[in-house]
């Protein structure tokens, strides 16, 4: 049996190690990123696996597009959300544009593709779905107020997705993926500089693909990661506030 995959954000990071990773377990892969020339890179990586890969380039901050992914990708056994970025600085000085297209990216277009696939799934009574959050998505976030908040709606969101497919009884499979900080070009995007060890992306494509196996739905590498997460339901809000600031504050730093 042929299995499919749809990936965004396939160009780089996360997203291309994903996909490969998916590759050498027997899928076909969908790819989905803007940047056209790493694409065909990782496509063609795939193909040396020995698997089929499709490659779309497309900017998923517009609404059409993604009718379009869907209308022309109906069906897949696997969605992995993961397009995204982020920003740094003070809220007051950051620019709008680039936030509202970052709200577009991280909220609307997982938002809509997990509308638009879900369904079918649950008809089938099948399929997996993997939403790539962050740990960022449980706590507060001065200094990258926006990307907190965008990552805190795909934990809600996929959480409250969770429960229903509970009740349901249902065999699809809903999951999130929450790392903390990886080496990948997030950093030049969002203008910083992490000060905290960067977790390698293929590793934590190896770990997730594992634990998605397992049908796992809180997906979050790494012990320090995993204390992050704990702390964040342990400690007041106001204290983690204090501390995300603190770190924010270092990747500004030259």
């Amino acid at each position: 049996m042929k299995l499919k995959a749809l990936v965004t954000g396939a160009s780089s990071g996360i997203g291309k190690e994903l996909a490969k990773h998916l590759a050498n377990q027997g899928y076909d892969l969908i790819l989905v990123a803007r940047d056209e020339k790493n694409l065909k890179l990782v496509k063609s990586e795939i193909e040396k696996i020995g698997r089929k890969a499709e490659m779309i380039s497309m900017d998923l901050t517009q609404e059409e597009n993604i009718r379009k992914l869907h209308e022309k990708f109906p069906d897949v056994d696997l969605l992995i959300n993961n397009a995204g970025f982020g920003d740094c600085g003070e809220f007051t000085q950051t620019s709008l544009e680039k936030e509202l297209a970052m709200i577009k990216t991280n909220i609307t277009a997982y938002h809509m593709l997990t509308k638009l696939y879900l369904p079918n799934m649950v008809k089938k009574d099948q399929g997996k779905m993997l939403n790539v959050a962050s740990i960022a998505g449980f706590m507060p976030g001065p200094l990258m107020a926006t990307y907190y908040a965008t990552k805190a709606y795909v934990v809600r969101l996929s959480e409250g997705i969770r429960e229903e497919l509970k009740k349901q009884k249902s065999h699809v499979q809903i999951s999130i993926l929450c790392p903390g900080p990886v080496n990948t070009n997030f950093n030049q995007v969002a203008n910083v500089k992490f000060h905290l060890r960067e977790a390698d992306s293929s590793k934590i494509a190896s770990y997730t693909i594992k634990q998605l196996e397992k049908g796992k739905f809180y997906i979050v590498p790494g012990i320090d990661t995993k204390m992050i997460k704990w702390g964040s339901h342990i400690l007041p809000t106001s204290w983690i506030a204090k501390i995300a600031y603190c770190v924010q504050r270092k990747k500004l730093e030259p």
